[in-house]
């Protein structure tokens, strides 16, 4: 029995011809081994980012160093609010200043206050700090009441950020700002990574014109090929372009097999349908084990998924993972993100939190939307803020599966669920937001 065949049989009600996104989901976190990526290797910092950490970063010292002010104001003993009344000013003396950047040595007797700057290491024995915008200063007394504190306010304590010895950064986690900001802070400028995942695409059809080719009654420019590519370059992929396959099977077969040698995962775009013309999955069924699929969702209801293996010997024998997408440009963005982009993740090695779908925001719809039961509908939307209230999102445009400008014009995807029915306006809706994944 095939690999395939394995996950059909433990599948339940699995149907080839009517699967559901969520049969497709399940069906893919068998097929698709975590970590197909292990070799690792050093990136500078500045280099790293969206890659996925190949082991754990210990923390080598505490961050912050040392207990430090998060206000420009004053420090102080917090037992003088302790013993004084709620109404009640406080006095301080000032005797002195600390900068940021260098220790101040001296001793703070009762009754005393330094005068501190942001990120500046509090003086022994001082745990509070007065925020210079509350208080009055008269030469060298600083003023304020009791009431606009507490002891310990503003002050930052070490290691409250990290402690010395424990992980900074968990092997899995991509590289994100905020990844890098963090090693950053450990004064890190290189950090091991694991290589970046190789995915080889192509767009297949004799009907597909590359750019710069002269228009032809009945053809159309790929758009697939770059849609595809930016999603894959947003992932941190080593993207293999193929460029443009026509419907020739030993062409395909060839650039199939080339695929499979040269990457870790293989995206075609067209061909899966079951169109006279479509020689794509007679040769993916030649090359490998495969399953074809009619997925209950609007748009990108065809797709195709395999394992092709490898003949190269200059590669580790093994498998490439082959997602066979549809034709249409919109089927082919909403079946990356829904189905691709959750795969290509866990093989690139990253942890189960990053390679889990997009997360689905909850938003009011101003419209209504009709929808049949039976199907998961991804439809291009608009999502805006309303102040106080919950984000309000409506449809952007012309839904049709070959409408890119509408894919342009939205910022997400409204989510309508397999047994959902219509929804009327005023009705939360599920959206699947673009920002940092398209």
């Amino acid at each position: 029995m095939s690999r395939i065949e394995e996950i059909a049989a433990q599948l339940a009600g699995y149907d080839p011809k009517a699967l559901g996104v969520d049969g497709v989901q399940s069906f893919l976190a068998q097929l698709v081994q975590p970590a197909v990526v292990t070799q690792q290797e050093e990136a500078a910092l500045f280099d790293a980012l969206d890659r996925v950490l190949g082991e754990d970063i210990i923390s080598p010292f505490s961050v912050p160093p040392h207990d430090n002010s998060a206000m420009d104001g004053f420090a102080f003993d917090g037992a003088v609010l302790q013993a004084a009344a709620p109404d009640q000013d406080i006095e301080l003396r000032v005797i002195a200043t600390a900068l940021a950047g260098a220790a101040w040595r001296g001793s703070v007797g009762t009754g005393e206050a330094v005068k501190i700057m942001t990120g500046a290491v509090m003086p022994a024995e001082l745990d509070t700090v007065i925020p210079q915008e509350f208080c009055s200063v008269d030469g060298d007394t600083v003023r304020f009441p009791a009431k606009a504190l507490k002891r310990g306010d503003n002050r930052r304590l070490m290691g409250e950020d990290l402690r010395q010895g424990e992980p900074a950064l968990r092997r899995g986690d991509r590289f994100t700002p905020a990844a890098l900001g963090m090693a950053g802070s450990l004064g890190l400028a290189r950090v091991p990574v694991l290589r970046r995942l190789r995915v080889a695409y192509f767009s297949t059809g004799d009907e597909i014109l590359s750019v710069g080719e002269p228009p032809r009654e009945g053809a159309v420019y790929d758009s697939n090929r770059y849609t595809v590519f930016g999603l894959l370059r947003r992932l941190g992929c080593d993207v293999i372009d193929l460029g443009l396959v026509r419907d020739d099977p030993a062409t395909l077969q060839a650039t199939l097999q080339r695929a499979a040698n040269e990457a870790d995962a293989i995206i075609t775009s067209g061909g899966v349908s079951v169109g006279e013309a479509d020689h794509t999955r007679a040769v993916m069924q030649r090359l490998g084990d495969m399953a074809f699929w009619r997925v209950a969702m609007r748009p990108g209801r065809p797709m195709a998924v395999g394992l092709i293996p490898k003949s190269d010997s200059k590669e580790p024998q093994g498998n490439a993972v082959l997602f066979g997408l549809p034709g249409n440009p919109v089927a082919v963005m909403v079946t990356f993100l829904a189905f691709v982009r959750p795969a290509l993740l866990r093989m690139m090695g990253c942890n189960e939190a990053a390679s889990t779908p997009p997360p689905l925001l909850r938003a009011r719809s101003t419209m209504a939307i009709r929808k049949k039961p039976g199907r998961t509908e991804y439809q291009r939307g608009f999502v805006q803020p309303v102040p106080g209230q919950m984000p309000q999102v409506s449809i952007a445009g012309n839904q049709g599966s070959g409408v890119l400008s509408s894919m342009v014009q939205a910022n997400g995807l409204v989510v309508l669920h397999h047994e959902q029915g219509n929804v009327a306006a005023g009705d939360e809706v599920d959206v699947m937001v673009f920002e940092g994944v398209i």
